[in-house]
């Protein structure tokens, strides 16, 4: 049965799915953390730019400003001698959508500072 995205949530299979990620997210930050350390966890809201009313139309640089729209934290890592940073999250874009486990790699350089 396909359901409306107005339709009533099953809250006990949001509540199931959102637990199942949980699991899964903290299993890959442990094995991350055991090679880079512990994460840095960076609030995504800033990258909305709601707040950046000097600069009208600026966005933040992909992947973040993808992220923003699907997440409201991130757990990252900024990778050593390579320029980048790995972020891991849970997201969804919408409540018609499927919850979703993120993985996005960018330039060190975009990655805001953690909250």
């Amino acid at each position: 049965m396909c359901r409306d995205f107005w339709d009533a949530p099953d809250v006990e299979a949001v509540t199931v799915a959102e637990e199942e990620l949980e699991a899964d997210l903290a299993a890959l930050v442990a094995v991350l953390a055991a090679r880079w350390g512990s994460p840095a966890v960076v609030d995504l809201w800033p990258c909305l730019g709601l707040d950046d009313f000097d600069q009208p139309g600026v966005e933040a640089p992909e992947p973040l400003g993808s992220l923003c729209n699907l997440a409201g934290s991130l757990h990252a890592w900024r990778l050593p001698s390579t320029g980048r940073w790995l972020g891991l999250t849970i997201g969804q874009a919408d409540r018609e959508f499927p919850l979703q486990l993120l993985a996005a790699v960018g330039e060190a350089a975009t990655l805001p500072d953690p909250s």
